[in-house]
């Protein structure tokens, strides 16, 4: 898993006060939307109806980044916080760090590019590899452990911690402004944070689905960790259980292709005035930076009182996609196509 100062995870351990750990779930829900124009990028680069596994396991994640999002927005609440989602630092700048510093340590620069092998292993996994990845084999991408950098696990367990020494008096917050939508998420991931037992479990599954154990791939539910899944595209076959391997499970199932001739070959970390001005490319650019926006907007109201927001947020996921699958299919010349920005820019909804 990628690392972060330790220092973040010492200055948890030290809060005295329910408004300091405000600043450190806002810093949660920064980390969890920075991997979503990361992984998108990936989704939207794969031609209609080709690579249809890969694709799958891109978006599986995606959603679960969501939920992860969403999450920690209710924690947020439910301690008496306001997520602050519509305001241009919100969105990284691409190529670029990950929030927090996240992966400094090993140089990880979050780039905006197509669905390549070697874009899931440097970026992809590296994003999701666990404290302790399982040798299936998997190939280890860790390097030498830092001592002054701790795991995003670490980062999130301080938090659960500091909760449990404060206990259920801190949950202050507003019940309404609470999202526990069964319409797009379960309700066995998605529910309302009231007390420290519901706000620890909560987080506990953001881990969970992120990294899985030290002993299995898979979480509580069977579903594969996020970086085994993308460790599916990488090895280009499924990890299914297996008596003959020393770990019970072996990269040794189902193929999962991934044809670099049905992947554009998108702009790299593209941004809006990349494109001349007048240019379709440019239209396109400008219109996705707008509804972007817009969606992140309608998802501040959404977790700021506004729970009911979240359908057209949703509704503004898929005329983004809709978009972009237009926008990608713009031959820039040189065997390059046009690539959605992720800009953030000043809407007026």
């Amino acid at each position: 898993m990628l690392k972060l100062k330790k220092e973040v995870v010492e200055k948890i351990r030290g809060i005295t006060n329910v408004v300091e750990l405000h600043h450190y779930l806002q810093s949660a829900i920064e980390l969890e939307h920075a991997t979503i124009p990361v992984y998108l990028t990936g989704l939207f680069s794969l031609k209609q109806a080709q690579n249809v596994e890969a694709g799958n396991l891109v978006r599986s994640v995606v959603i679960e980044e969501m939920l992860h999002m969403s999450i920690a927005c209710n924690v947020l609440n439910a301690i008496g916080g306001q997520p602050q989602i519509n305001k241009p630092g919100f969105v990284p700048t691409f190529p670029g760090p990950l929030p927090m510093g996240v992966g400094e340590d090993r140089g990880l620069i979050a780039t905006l590019a197509p669905l390549t092998k070697e874009q899931v292993k440097t970026v992809f996994m590296a994003i999701e590899e666990p404290a302790n990845p399982i040798d299936i084999p998997v190939e280890k991408l860790m390097l030498a452990a830092d001592p002054s950098y701790t795991t995003i696990g670490e980062f999130y367990q301080a938090i659960i911690d500091k909760i449990q020494q404060l206990g259920d008096g801190i949950f202050t917050g507003d019940p309404s402004r609470q999202l526990a939508d069964t319409k797009w998420f379960p309700s066995n991931e998605l529910w309302a944070v009231t007390d420290v037992e519901s706000a620890c479990s909560a987080l506990q599954l953001i881990v969970d689905q992120g990294e899985g154990s030290s002993k299995s791939p898979v979480d509580e539910e069977g579903e594969l960790a996020h970086y085994y899944r993308f460790a599916e595209i990488y090895y280009g076959k499924r990890l299914v259980r297996d008596a003959g391997s020393p770990v019970g499970w072996s990269f040794s199932g189902a193929p999962v292709p991934l044809n670099p001739d049905d992947v554009y070959n998108l702009k790299p970390s593209a941004k809006a005035e990349d494109y001349p001005a007048g240019s379709v490319a440019r239209r396109y650019a400008d219109q996705t930076n707008y509804t972007y926006s817009s969606l992140l907007n309608s998802l501040h109201h959404t977790f700021n009182g506004e729970p009911q927001q979240l359908d057209h947020a949703m509704g503004l996921m898929y005329e983004l996609r809709l978009s972009v699958q237009k926008m990608v299919t713009i031959d820039l010349g040189n065997g390059v196509y046009a690539a959605p920005p992720f800009q953030y820019v000043a809407t007026n909804v």
